[in-house]
């Protein structure tokens, strides 16, 4: 039995925990390694978001204009809260979302205290106001009431990135999570409640976007949207601020391409490629799941991307080690199945894993990591994104069919590029339509924005730039 259990969810709004006004819908929780009900959420009504956005609106008077020291006091409160719940904050990812434990704890509980530090020391630094040579005055201003709407693959990863910069830069919010995924929303909000943030300056609601969705990001009091999803969930979003002409912020999907050139470190790239691809079992919008290979290395990189696709050992999320945990439900276990059989049917050679469940794990939501090869680029698997645990490889011919593959893409979000030729691995970055480009393995770190190009969204997060997507720019001329 979990120890979230009947664990109580309401909603925090105005500096109290509440039900529901009007609406009874709730809405089961399920632990994706048991594929169980262990508690429920309770539905929004659009009783709930007046209340929300109303208590933001109001409290953005006053807050909008507090000192930004005092902002700074507390998010380091908010910081030293969280790191007292951390480990319960790494429990309730695993059993929401179905992280294992050790990701849970080196990943994806570790994006809060790294987002917000790298916040804070940004906040710090950032000038808020300046003078042009003309004796202009240049000023920085929080945009407002901002509703943020994020997912459940990376779930307190996007809640902080969105929070923590908004209210550092002055802004009231309101929060609605995924609602796969609200234990790590809640025990986020009892920290914010616990560092003493006034009433109001931050809200949450639980409801399915679908329903509450449009009502929150067409509000007239509403002045930004930060959401991140599906390219589908965004383009609906963006219609619907569009009524109000507020600003909107997307992360949206990806199809991330992996170049590697034949004089890259093959062992060693194609296995850690085939790694990134698989870990948080494949869910990860940045994931590099086409893996574009030099056709005269093309069919070793096969065989290394075999070796290390099965070397994967898949397990409950509650327990420790190194192994991939589920996927996060069963509508997304039916999706994934589906796009491998759809690589089957597209004549795709299947080399590792395949349809069905591992043996032995049949009662949560487990997928087989899956490799495909002899794939090109204008199939499905290779236009769409799988979400899960499913690599593709694509032989290329020469740097320009490469960066003319990688690019042949309606996402933007991720690439990767691998050669032990620096200048040309610098060169190919500087080509690849993508907000963000791995060299040659190098992480992604808190100090470097976040964002796409194309359908995978507009806006960037984390860090300095982070914030600044939470802050209108004003000059004032004859200063």
């Amino acid at each position: 039995m979990t120890k979230f259990q009947q664990y109580q969810l309401l909603f925090y709004i105005d500096g109290h925990w509440r039900s529901p006004e009007k609406s009874q819908r709730t809405m089961a929780v399920i632990d994706p390694s048991t594929a169980t009900e262990f508690t429920r959420v309770p539905m929004a009504g659009l009783e709930d978001i007046e209340s929300a956005v109303n208590a933001a609106h109001l409290a953005f008077k006053d807050w909008s204009l507090t000192n930004v020291e005092l902002r700074l006091e507390l998010m380091e409160r908010f910081l030293l809260e969280y790191e007292a719940c951390y480990e319960e904050m790494v429990a309730a990812i695993s059993t929401e979302m179905g992280a294992p434990l050790q990701v849970s704890r080196e990943a994806q509980a570790e994006t809060g205290l790294g987002h917000t530090r790298e916040a804070i020391g940004a906040m710090r630094s950032m000038k808020l106001e300046s003078t042009t040579e003309s004796g202009a005055r240049i000023v920085r201003e929080p945009i407002g009431v901002c509703a943020l709407i994020t997912p459940w693959n990376w779930p307190i990863n996007q809640i902080v990135s969105k929070v923590v910069p908004a209210l550092l830069a002055g802004c009231c919010v309101i929060l609605k999570p995924s609602e796969l995924t609200p234990l790590s929303a809640d025990l986020f909000a009892k920290c914010i409640e616990r560092a003493g943030f006034p009433a109001g300056v931050f809200n949450l609601i639980h409801g399915e976007g679908v329903v509450i969705g449009p009502s929150l990001t067409s509000h007239p009091l509403v002045s930004m949207v930060s959401f991140t999803g599906s390219t589908r969930a965004g383009i609906e979003i963006a219609k619907s601020a569009a009524t109000t002409i507020k600003r909107v912020s997307q992360e949206l999907g990806g199809k991330s391409a992996n170049i590697i050139f034949a004089d890259a470190d093959l062992d060693a790239m194609v296995t850690q490629g085939v790694q990134e691809c698989m870990y948080n079992t494949g869910q990860s919008c940045d994931a590099p799941t086409r893996m574009l290979v030099e056709a005269c290395v093309y069919d070793k990189a096969v065989e290394i991307a075999k070796r290390a696709t099965e070397s994967h050992s898949i397990g409950s999320a509650h327990h420790e080690g190194d192994h991939l945990g589920p996927v996060v439900s069963a509508a997304q276990f039916e999706k994934i199945q589906n796009y491998i059989q759809i690589g089957i049917e597209e004549g795709a050679s299947l080399i590792a894993g395949g349809l069905g469940k591992p043996k032995d794990l049949k009662k949560g939501y487990f997928v087989k990591p899956t490799l495909f090869s002899d794939v090109d680029n204008s199939m499905r698997i290779a236009r769409e994104e799988i979400f899960g645990p499913v690599l593709v490889l694509i032989p290329f011919k020469g740097e320009d069919e490469a960066i003319e593959i990688a690019n042949d893409s309606e996402f933007g979000l991720g690439a990767y590029v691998s050669s032990r030729d620096h200048e040309k691995a610098r060169r190919v970055a500087r080509r690849l339509k993508s907000g963000t480009v791995h060299i040659n393995g190098a992480p992604q770190d808190y100090d470097t924005p976040f964002g796409g190009y194309k359908q995978s969204g507009n806006g960037r997060e984390y860090s300095v730039f982070g914030i600044h997507e939470f802050q209108e720019i004003k000059a004032i001329n004859g200063w």
